[in-house]
């Protein structure tokens, strides 16, 4: 099956053929002609997957008809990464449409989103904390929407977005078509697909199943013998590019900080960082000047990188479904890949419940000539933050800050993972 099979306006098709797309992706074949039809879709679908020009080229098609310079479509997800890469697809693929797409997030200043909104956008990529407060400010016009997006619903989730995803929802006309994709299908995301999806298409592709081209392997050591085992690990393994995820942002601050020092081009992406150099590590982890990217799960949201050949777990993630997320950025574009996950006497319950998604057990490796038996420290000097200035106490008549005007709102922690005794990994 062929792109032309859509029968899309001239302009959309030949961005199609300027991005040299050939053959639709199993979710593109499925979703594509139900948007068109002005369906709504329920899509499930890992990332990797294609389903962002599943979305994008049905919106430019339906845009080429009708008024401009006003907000007709209007595409949520969780982070700037993900809009960034969302709104450079709009603009590749819309290349000769002429159909303009504004950005929308915080951590940047809002009065150059204010004069793109006033000059006038088809097409509206927002962070839904930033969204709200354009809303609440009156700084964007959403009357004329007629079609919404909510992409990767479940980490929007995830990050504690779903109330104010509730509130924008009030702000929008009630006849819309709305499109909702998640990875994965937890009961929050269900009850609110059946809130804003009016008899959608459900379409399921590749649910909670690894790449088959991508090999597994757990690596069995201490909590403390973490960074020497991937130090190790890192030297006796052929790598192109290696992304490499940890529990907090604060671990991947660290751990980006130590293997610069032991010689690796590395970037770490965590949520403190501006938006200036969050995009630099991306763009020169694509761009092969960063060997090594460090990140959080909620940081990498939008990483879309095909040539990773190597994902590793420094930390095992909470949930099957994260893992599976997480190795789905390596062993892409039919190419193979590893994904190495450290683990320890703690992870018993997130490794069985991967191994049943796997259907088997992962083999476990243990590295020649790693010493497996220094003992920890008495203190934790690899992780431990830096002390706390004091915080001078404010005076009686200091007046209480005001509360924020213009800012995402801040994610929810991530849940700890249980700890039972992991008595294979002994």
């Amino acid at each position: 099956m062929e792109f032309s099979r859509f029968n899309l306006h001239p302009h959309v098709a030949a961005g199609v053929v300027a991005a040299g797309y050939r053959t639709p992706t199993p979710i593109q074949k499925q979703a594509i002609p139900s948007v068109l039809g002005g369906r709504d879709v329920m899509g499930l679908a890992q990332t990797g997957t294609g389903k962002t020009a599943a979305f994008v080229l049905p919106i430019l098609n339906r845009l080429m008809e009708g008024e401009r310079r006003h907000v007709r479509a209007l595409v949520i997800a969780p982070t700037r990464e993900l809009a960034e890469q969302i709104h450079e697809a709009i603009s590749s693929l819309g290349v000769q449409t002429r159909l303009k797409s504004v950005t929308i997030y915080g951590g940047v200043g809002v009065q150059p989103q204010v004069e793109k909104l006033r000059r006038g956008a088809e097409i509206v990529v927002a962070c839904p904390g930033r969204l709200l407060d354009h809303i609440n400010q009156r700084t964007i016009d959403l009357s004329k929407l007629e079609v919404l997006v909510l992409d990767e619903a479940d980490h929007m989730f995830d990050m504690g977005f779903l109330p104010d995803i509730k509130k924008i929802l009030k702000h929008l006309p009630q006849k819309r078509q709305t499109l909702l994709f998640s990875a994965t299908m937890p009961k929050e995301i269900r009850h609110l697909a059946n809130d804003v999806l009016t008899q959608p298409v459900t379409l399921e592709i590749g649910a909670a199943a690894p790449a088959e081209t991508v090999k597994h392997a757990l690596y069995p050591v201490a909590q403390h013998l973490k960074t020497p085992l991937l130090l190790q690990l890192l030297r006796q393994t052929d790598t192109e590019s290696v992304l490499i995820f940890t529990r907090t942002k604060h671990r991947a601050k660290r751990l980006g900080e130590q293997l610069a020092k032991a010689g690796y081009k590395t970037a770490s992406l965590q949520g403190n960082l501006s938006q200036q150099r969050r995009q630099a590590a991306m763009a020169g982890f694509r761009d092969g000047t960063y060997q090594i990217l460090v990140a959080t799960d909620i940081a990498a949201r939008g990483i879309d990188v095909t040539q990773v050949s190597h994902v590793i777990n420094y930390d095992i993630p909470n949930t099957s479904d994260a893992y599976i997320h997480r190795i789905g950025r390596t062993g892409r574009a039919a190419k193979s890949g590893d994904a190495y996950t450290l683990v320890t006497t703690e992870d018993t319950d997130v490794v069985r419940s991967i191994e049943r998604v796997l259907g088997g057990p992962i083999e476990q490796r243990r590295l020649e000539g790693f010493d497996y038996n220094v003992a920890a420290a008495k203190r934790d000097t690899e992780f431990a933050r830096p002390p706390r200035q004091a915080t001078p106490a404010r005076r009686p008549d200091a007046p209480k800050s005001a509360g924020r005007r213009w800012g995402a709102s801040k994610p929810k922690p991530a849940s700890s993972g249980s700890a039972q005794t992991f008595s294979r990994y002994r």
